[in-house]
């Protein structure tokens, strides 16, 4: 038989048991933080980076005098 084990809550750091309901997080609370903090914007999911993204990432550091 496979042993579950436990990881640490995303929200607050405290064992959160793969076996629970409220899994990955230790508890309701921490489920609803984490909800609250997708509905108000706290969490970002970005947009892949592309071959321009990066060019422009680089010409931007070029243009940057040394410190």
């Amino acid at each position: 038989m496979t042993e579950r084990k436990t990881r640490d809550c995303p929200i607050c750091g405290k064992p959160a048991d793969p076996a629970q309901r409220d899994f990955p997080f230790c508890s309701q609370r921490c489920r609803t933080i984490d909800l609250g903090n997708w509905a108000s914007e706290t969490y970002v999911a970005h947009s892949p980076i592309t071959e321009a993204d990066e060019l422009l990432q680089v010409l931007s550091e070029q243009q940057q005098p040394d410190e």
